[in-house]
């Protein structure tokens, strides 16, 4: 219908249908939450009849783990169920985002107390109790290795379940740290093995939480995703029959594995607007994996009071 203008707005899932990338993997966090409650109390329990600190601390860097575990799946699933709720047009997905910057902030603060005790140990080395804690530890292992592959697929997909997998991995490199401290103490009686495997686990983690950290930013001051070129797209939408301009082309993300664009498209003056609309919202679904899409059509010769919607 040449002259006028459209609005449509294209999306392959209804609001109530939509499924984050995080929420396909909740059962699993829930799993992961309950392996590591099972290993923190075991450590705090042995390291306090014991009094080794090296249990002791690491208790404390699986406390923070399992805390940053509970906090992802909560934000899973207030999202989740937060979709239905009248003025929640999108949910509650950001709640997602936030959950996965809150955990690379524990991770960072954890990481820093590890340094720091590494580097209070190596002044006043501490003997670590041999046998029981290779004991505890090889348990604790057993649980990580669990949660660390049942985490791992969803890490790829999702910003969220990717900061609990770093704090599973951080946990799981912790227990690695203590089974080897703990044979190094049994067998030689050499006290700094300990602390320096801390202050190496501190290192590895640092880099990568900030970068979760910095992933997290990006989404919440809604940059568009990194694996988009928006002059690409809008080159791509110029493309298509009867597109004469692609501006005001926006992309930004709601949580990992949900993406939105919207655009002005100013057509020719007899494009049919069914069909370029029909046409941009393929381009965005199959080139680019957006599903949904807000685009307004404004034909060079724009009569405003002839505008109607076309809507999807």
């Amino acid at each position: 219908m040449p002259g006028d203008s459209g609005h449509g707005h294209g999306h392959g899932l209804t609001p109530d249908q939509a499924v984050s990338a995080g929420g396909r993997y909740l059962t699993r966090l829930w799993i992961a939450v309950g392996l590591g409650t099972v290993t923190l109390v075991l450590q705090l329990t042995v390291g306090l009849l014991t009094s080794s600190l090296a249990l002791l601390a690491d208790s404390a860097h699986v406390f923070t783990d399992v805390f940053g575990v509970t906090l992802a799946a909560i934000a899973i699933t207030v999202a989740r169920r937060a979709r239905r709720r009248a003025g929640h047009t999108y949910g509650l997905y950001r709640s997602e985002v936030l959950a996965a910057l809150a955990n690379s902030i524990l991770l960072l603060a954890v990481a820093a107390w590890v340094l720091y005790e590494a580097i209070d140990a190596l002044r006043e080395p501490v003997e670590v109790p041999g046998l029981p804690v290779m004991v505890v530890a090889a348990v604790g292992l057993a649980m990580n290795v669990i949660a660390f592959l049942l985490l791992r697929s969803g890490a790829k997909e999702s910003i969220n379940i990717r900061g609990a997998y770093l704090e599973v991995m951080a946990d799981m490199l912790g227990s690695f740290g203590v089974l080897a401290s703990g044979a190094i103490t049994l067998f030689t009686g050499w006290t700094y093995a300990d602390p320096l495997i801390g202050a190496a686990i501190g290192l590895f983690v640092v880099p990568r939480a900030w970068r979760l950290g910095r992933n997290a930013l990006r989404i919440l001051f809604q940059h568009s995703p990194q694996r988009l070129d928006l002059a690409e797209l809008s080159s791509a939408l110029e493309a298509l029959p009867g597109i004469r301009n692609a501006h005001d082309v926006h992309v930004w993300t709601l949580t990992s594995g949900m993406d939105v664009a919207s655009a002005h498209l100013t057509t020719d003056h007899e494009a049919a607007h069914t069909e370029v609309l029909a046409a941009a919202r393929r381009l965005f679904a199959e080139k680019y994996h957006i599903e949904h899409t807000t685009l307004q059509i404004e034909p060079v010769a724009e009569n405003a009071r002839g505008c109607h919607q076309l809507t999807w």
